[in-house]
């Protein structure tokens, strides 16, 4: 196998390091996973929607989209190399961050030219911002079971129901969500995909405050909520079909990332720590941990270039997203768990203190780790996956 890059692909990475290096500011920067992508305030959303902004003027948003949908059509190691640069320059996520890898590309698909004409480019500026709709009360792992209605009153739709788990919704402009519009309809068929005007008349975004203090997720309720009928994206009662595509996009970026940056700063926590009067980092078993998470995490990358390896050679994906998903969600684990190990008594710090000034993120990271395991499907749904498409085993039942 060639682990090399072209000069012309080491030209790319140097152009998007250097501008990264630049224009990202310091108070901005951190190791983020996906959970992230919600800012903890309307100054950081400013703040993030700024240098999206300057992201895009420069030609660095989307870069994977069409070059007449605002991206710059990039190669599929270009990719690989600007994911590696955002996380070694630890940039924020973009506050679109999951739209605009999910919905952006399922509306080029699906979308017609007046939707991406109005929404796209916006979408990469942060000019519009997005939330997803998809989970309900009864229905989460399940999602077909949605119960959201949409009723046909000839040019709109008169929406019902809520939503949960909605991500950012407090800073959305718009939701994509899925609606039943024939409820007489077998449960995956009467589907519908819509996108909604979050300032409607009808809507109620109600924080949802996780045990670490923060407000990632929402409930949204309608209260008979009028969408325009060109709201429609895809046909009527075909929306199961739209959304498998979006989540295809969204298993993709829910394994956890970063995971190279998180175990370097153990390595460096470890360095700083004592154990009986020596550094952490000469203790027998603090080194075999560390080993092994870094010989799991070098697996994981190599899965993915497995995986990009196929898309290279023009086949259909095979299970590494899904073994991604799930092995990535373990590590995520792993390295909290570790870490809790390592830490101490300083684990449980909310604020920073003597010679680990940031105890407090990594609270955080303990406190939220197990939202990795059910955001993009549930790791038993990847392991359902796996054991049913790729194993031909009987469905579980």
């Amino acid at each position: 196998m060639d682990f090399e890059f072209t000069p012309e692909q080491e030209k790319f990475r140097h152009e998007f390091r250097t501008w990264l290096e630049a224009n990202v500011p310091d108070d901005l920067k951190g190791d983020y996973e996906p959970i992230d992508s919600t800012p903890p305030d309307w100054e950081t959303f400013h703040k993030r929607v700024a240098l999206q902004k300057k992201m895009y003027e420069a030609g660095w948003m989307g870069i994977w989209w069409p070059r007449e949908y605002g991206g710059r059509g990039a190669s599929l190691i270009e990719q690989v190399i600007y994911e590696e640069e955002f996380k070694r320059a630890r940039a924020p996520l973009p506050v679109n961050f999951a739209p605009i890898n999910q919905w952006g590309p399922t509306l080029i698909h699906f979308g017609t030219p007046a939707q991406k004409q109005r929404f796209l480019a916006r979408m990469l500026s942060g000019e519009d911002t997005w939330c997803q709709g998809y989970s309900e009360p009864n229905a989460g792992s399940d999602l077909a079971a949605l119960q959201t209605r949409a009723e046909d009153h000839g040019d709109y739709f008169i929406l019902n129901g809520q939503k949960i788990w909605t991500t950012s919704a407090q800073f959305a402009d718009w939701m994509y969500m899925l609606v039943r519009t024939d409820p007489s309809a077998p449960k995956h068929k009467g589907i519908s995909c819509i996108y909604l005007d979050m300032h409607s008349p009808g809507v109620e975004v109600r924080p949802l405050v996780t045990m670490s203090g923060e407000r990632h997720f929402n409930q949204v309720f309608f209260d008979n909520v009028r969408v325009p009928k060109d709201s429609l994206v895809g046909p009527l009662n075909e929306g199961w079909r739209v959304a498998m595509i979006t989540l295809a996009y969204e298993r993709a970026i829910s394994g956890g990332s970063g995971h190279q940056n998180q175990i370097d700063r153990l390595r460096d926590l470890a360095r700083r720590l004592t154990i009986n009067g020596h550094p952490a980092n000469r203790d027998a078993y603090v080194r075999q941990q560390l080993a092994q998470l870094q010989i799991e995490c070098e697996a994981l990358k190599y899965t993915g270039l497995r995986a990009l390896t196929r898309q290279l050679r023009g086949q259909p994906a095979g299970p590494e997203l899904s073994l991604m998903k799930i092995a990535g969600c373990d590590l995520v684990l792993k390295i909290v768990r570790f870490a809790t190990e390592l830490l101490g008594s300083h684990a449980v710090v909310a604020d920073g203190s003597g010679p680990i000034p940031e105890a407090a993120d990594w609270l955080m990271r303990v406190l939220n780790v197990r939202g990795t395991t059910i955001s993009g499907g549930t790791t038993e749904i990847s392991r359902n996956i796996i054991g049913e498409r790729t194993l031909g085993l009987p469905k579980s039942t």
